[in-house]
């Protein structure tokens, strides 16, 4: 990696050598050290500078490492990316043993003030220390404590106050204290061998990015900065140009609130896939139909100046998208109607997650001045890739494959079209084969998928809730198969005619594979000490449990085939069968 200045240096050189103040920038998390971390700095640099509790073993020419420090230069201040606990943590210390040393006078105790007041404060012109020329700042905007911090380092105070600063630095006045108590004659050499004998490696990189690489590669224990973190700095800056940062910080907090309660990506933060579903829309507005799909923080940064993030729209446009997809987590009811609520149920299932990508555009497009949009539109909208998304499963597998129809129906949405796929359409014929020898696996998606859109081809079926926890039930046991042998084809066990939504909750044992076992768990019974227990909601099951005596492999055959007539004709319908 090109341009990286990298020289181990003792806590006393990076401060005291170093031309350029500390910045702690506005897109890093607040301060989070607490109490068991400062313990344990405390203890290991206690134990680092008196080995045995004895001031004479030390070694002159030991060092104790404290870790990495990456930064790099921006406008005259060495911007902290990786390093911030450490760095701010070390200051707190440094004031405790300088508030000590203030009513010293012996000479090495004067000598050890001197060389902290060089690490806390800028000099002068005449050489005198101001306290409020401080070599480190913090400009993080959700901490709301940072004055804190400031202040303590200014005036050495940290009674009365109540944020983690206040608590740290207060938690090393009282060893300081207690050391200076038990340990009078060694009291100098604390401070003296925390400067000149403990280390980092500061590591300056050339830009943000090359920074931000480093403290990926270099920490495998703390939290990397995600790309929401970047973004945000960038629309406070931008805010901040016409005096509205408050307000996007408040913003920006509501922001991080509903997605933390709706989205729970496996990578990256709830943040970064709010902005991942609104680039969806960006990319659609500016017609990119590429497969390839550039990484979230290129896309935004643009040239290099983040422009999307520095339109006054944007902001309003993530938050109005992230209380759509609220509605939809909470099931809204206000917003939408039945119908609606069950379309998006059903898709909740979908085998991959890119539906919720053209949705997002769809809303984006279609909402009025009230984020509201048509409701049958948007039903025959939801119908429409729901019949795609799902037979493309089956002909296409793989989210990649699906990049191609769905980002082209992206931008038709931008131009004011209706999605049809019309270039994707499929031949009946092929895909009843291909739908037909489709083995359905419980670990394909797609077998949840299928079964939970037949759920909701009865019309009594009621909408089911979102927070309920559904499993693929074998309506003919697997375990009755192995028991009985009594399958002429052992497979058919296992195809979609077999297989339906059953709530987790009812948790049928392996030990009731009999299909008299099985029913009263889907209608539901009372136990032998008068115990009420639901059945399902699967409206189906209940109409299985009212008319079957037995379900036998015939029945898992017709009601097989039944199951992929309605498919092929729900694609018919939304007309994505070749003519």
């Amino acid at each position: 990696m090109a341009n990286l200045n990298i020289e181990q240096k003792k806590v006393k050189s990076l401060f005291q050598e170093s031309k350029y103040n500390f910045l702690i920038p506005d897109y890093q998390r607040p301060y989070a050290w607490g109490e068991m971390e400062c313990k344990t700095l405390w203890d290991d640099l206690f134990s680092f500078s008196f080995p045995n509790d004895d001031c004479d073993q030390f070694v002159d020419d030991e060092e104790y490492f404290l870790g990495p420090i990456v930064t790099f230069k921006n406008r005259n201040q060495m911007e902290v990316i990786d390093g911030q606990q450490r760095l701010t943590t070390l200051m707190l210390l440094l004031r405790a043993f300088y508030n000590k040393l203030g009513s010293m006078k012996d000479s090495r105790s004067k000598r050890m003030k001197e060389d902290i007041e060089k690490c806390i404060w800028r000099a002068n012109e005449f050489g005198e220390f101001e306290t409020s020329a401080l070599k480190i700042n913090s400009q993080v905007a959700t901490d709301e404590d940072k004055e804190e911090f400031i202040a303590i380092l200014k005036d050495g105070q940290g009674i009365g106050k109540k944020s983690r600063y206040a608590k740290n630095f207060n938690f090393f006045v009282e060893k300081i204290d207690a050391f200076l108590s038990n340990y009078p004659s060694y009291f100098a050499y604390f401070p003296a061998r925390v400067l000149n004998n403990c280390v980092l490696l500061p590591i300056e990189a050339e830009s943000q990015n090359t920074a931000l690489r480093i403290f990926s590669t270099l920490n495998d224990r703390g939290k990397p900065l995600s790309d929401a973190d970047i973004f945000k700095a960038q629309l406070y800056k931008y805010y901040s140009s016409f005096g509205k940062k408050d307000e996007s910080i408040e913003t920006w907090k509501n922001l991080d609130k509903i997605t933390s309660e709706v989205f729970h990506p496996i990578y990256g933060t709830p943040l970064d896939e709010l902005f991942t579903r609104y680039m969806y829309y960006e990319r659609a507005l500016a017609e990119i139909k590429s497969s390839t799909t550039e990484a979230l923080r290129k896309f935004y940064e643009g040239d290099g100046s983040y422009p999307l993030l520095h339109q006054p729209k944007t902001l309003s446009n993530l938050v109005s998208l992230a209380k759509f997809w609220q509605d939809v987590n909470n099931q809204e009811t206000e917003r939408f109607s039945d119908k609606v609520l069950k379309r998006l149920f059903v898709l909740s299932y979908a085998p991959n997650g890119m539906w919720t990508y053209i949705t997002s555009v769809y809303f984006m497009y279609h909402r009025d001045e009230n984020d509201e949009i048509e409701e049958n539109a948007f039903c025959r909208f939801l119908d429409c890739i729901t019949a795609f998304i799902w037979a493309y499963a089956i002909t296409n597998p793989g989210v990649n494959s699906l990049r191609t129809p769905v980002y082209a129906e992206m931008v038709k949405i931008i131009k004011g079209e209706e999605v049809t796929f019309s270039d994707f359409k499929f031949s009946e014929e092929r895909y009843r084969a291909q739908i037909t020898n489709y083995v359905f696996n419980n670990s394909r998606a797609i077998t949840k998928s299928m079964i939970t859109w037949w759920a909701f081809q009865h019309d009594n079926q009621s909408l089911l809730s979102l927070e309920t926890r559904f499993d693929i039930e074998h309506i003919y046991a697997r375990n009755r198969r192995d028991k009985e042998k009594s399958l002429s084809n052992p497979q058919n066990v296992e195809i979609l005619g077999n297989k339906v939504l059953l709530e987790k909750r009812l948790n049928i044992r392996a030990s009731d594979y009999r299909f008299v076992d099985k029913v009263k768990y889907y209608k539901g019974f009372t136990t032998a000490n008068g115990q009420e227990k639901n059945g399902s909601q699967i409206v189906e099951l209940a109409e299985i449990s009212n008319s079957y005596s037995d379900f036998t492999e015939t029945d898992i055959i017709n009601r097989n085939s039944k199951i992929i007539d309605s498919f092929v004709n729900f694609l018919r319908a939304n007309q994505l069968l070749k003519e």
